[in-house]
């Protein structure tokens, strides 16, 4: 994802042009009342006639109307799953059981990354702000064990600097636990890595933004991470590289450079919004938001995909307002739909919703790690919100899980809050879909400090374990740049049980700072 700052240069979302509400005129139709005077054999005469003509005016009248004013309704799911306004209008109430609550956490505990350094641009050493992090996993998800070792890869800068954003390598000997026991293997790219000859994209790069990590079964590091540019327009593009490793001594990792670091994808305009679609619609000045971001690698059955957040193309179901007449991204009845719809048209969030349009992707890959095939969407969040962070999917039980997170204050729902953080979930019996939400609405996580606060956290990541019901949530804690001698670092991990469609946080269960796994 992105690096997460509270005032970002790009991040202008919320600012909106509303639109004038179109109102139909009403219409009514005119029945013409027959003669008084006639004899019976004319009164039944006419009466027939009458009514029979009475009926016709009538029917085609209310047919007028219908067509008039349901005419740009639609309900077509394009054969993927939604984030619905039915479920997320639920969630303000749910959020408020124990249940979903991040855990509050003793702000006197919280340490820095004591080997979070690095150099500003004049060379300086200089404490560096961490936060979107992911573990080195193996194909199922589960940590790996890197010749002893738990590796993460993690988002790191100078704190005074918003565009100075790089992935870094920290390591832990398993058994460890403290936060001081994380050491740094530095930047996993040089500057100079972006030129790859016959790359389109990489020598634009200005910024390294989070993806995912795969130990492959020969037992090398395979990174996936989103390219940025912010010289064109914040474009982003799905990358990878083998990392390459060395241990010089027992207790030390040092990055050895990378090799195959090439572009996988940067979206085809059809299943997924590409850069020049954002361009050509006004760009940030419209107030759209592009993504295409977060790679999540995961195999099944041997095939290679990778899932990631994006927003949907021209073919299954683009952003617009006629988004906003597509019964499918409402959920539940009739009734519902066309309550909803009539107070979302008139609506501050009329503009937001009809440019909502997020989705996690998918995509298949060669054995290369080159682009085999665009495939349809696991989820959408068409008029919900533009932004649905983090893929990260797993399988557990024989059932395949789908988490997600996001911002209330990028959502158009009554009830959710500038200041609500959520992670979302959803459970299907097969990779690509029908995904349902877990908990009922899709609710897994919630939390609504102020960003101020140095509890903060965001970027909740969901770990599986070998063993059991449990999953790890690890998080960053503390927004970049907000404190002079506190900076983002790891959060405290917890615990999140599950258990078929349902989860819920297990009380009493905050580990240290970063941790991985409960496995020792």
């Amino acid at each position: 994802m992105e690096p997460v700052l509270l005032f970002r240069q790009i991040d202008i979302t919320s600012r909106y042009i509303e639109n004038e509400l179109l109102v139909s005129d009403t219409r009514k139709g005119i029945i013409q009342k027959g003669e008084k005077q006639m004899n019976i054999k004319k009164i039944a005469k006419q009466t027939t006639a009458l009514s029979f003509a009475t009926a016709l005016l009538v029917g085609a009248g209310s047919q007028t109307w219908a067509a008039e004013s349901n005419h740009k309704d639609t309900n077509n799911n394009y054969g993927v799953s939604h984030i619905t306004r039915d479920n997320m209008l639920k969630i303000p109430q749910q959020q408020k059981s124990e249940q979903f609550k991040v855990p509050a956490f003793d702000k006197a505990t919280i340490k820095n990354i004591a080997s979070a350094k690095g150099y500003d641009k004049s060379g300086n050493l200089i404490d560096l702000d961490v936060w979107d992090s992911w573990p080195l996993q193996n194909a199922d998800g589960t940590v790996a064990n890197y010749h002893g070792y738990q590796v993460v890869f993690a988002l790191a800068g100078d704190p005074k600097d918003a565009d100075d954003t790089s992935i870094y390598v920290f390591y832990q000997k398993i058994g460890e636990d403290s936060i001081d026991s994380w050491k740094n293997a530095g930047r996993v790219f040089k500057d100079s890595d972006k030129f790859v000859p016959n790359d389109p994209h990489l020598k634009k790069q200005t910024q390294e933004w989070s993806g995912s990590a795969t130990l492959t079964s020969d037992g090398k590091i395979r990174l996936f991470y989103t390219n940025f540019s912010g010289t064109n327009y914040g474009k982003q593009t799905l990358t990878t590289a083998q990392v390459n490793v060395s241990q010089p001594s027992g207790d030390t990792l040092k990055i050895e450079g990378v090799e195959d670091h090439k572009s996988i994808f940067d979206g085809d305009g059809k299943k997924y919004q590409n850069i020049q679609q954002f361009i050509d619609e006004g760009a940030y000045g419209s107030g759209d938001n592009h993504t295409l971001r977060d790679p999540h690698y995961v195999e099944d059955k041997g095939h290679k995909y990778l899932v990631f957040e994006a927003n949907t193309g021209t073919e299954d179901g683009y952003q617009g307002e006629d988004s906003l007449y597509n019964r499918a991204y409402y959920g539940g009845n009739n009734p519902f739909f066309q309550s909803e719809k009539e107070k979302l048209l008139q609506s501050s969030n009329k503009k937001k919703a009809a440019l909502a349009n997020g989705a996690l992707g998918i995509v298949e890959l060669n054995n290369d790690y080159t682009l085999k095939k665009v495939m349809d969407p696991l989820i959408t969040s068409n008029t919900v919100t533009d932004e649905i962070e983090r893929a990260n999917v797993f399988k557990k039980d024989g059932k395949w899980y789908l988490f997600t997170d996001s911002r209330g204050s990028k959502m158009t729902i009554d009830g959710i809050g500038q200041d609500d953080v959520y992670m979302l979930g959803y459970v299907s019996n097969t990779l690509t879909g029908k995904y349902k939400p877990l908990n009922d609405t899709g609710l897994v996580l919630h939390m609504d400090l102020d960003p101020n606060d140095k509890t903060f956290t965001y970027s909740h990541f969901a770990v599986p374990q070998v063993k059991g019901d449990n999953v790890v949530i690890t998080s960053y804690m503390t927004n970049r740049g907000f404190y002079s001698e506190e900076h983002s670092t790891f959060a405290p991990s917890f615990l999140l049980n599950i258990k078929g469609s349902k989860t819920a946080v297990v009380k009493n269960s905050i580990l240290p700072q970063g941790q991985l796994s409960t496995d020792k």
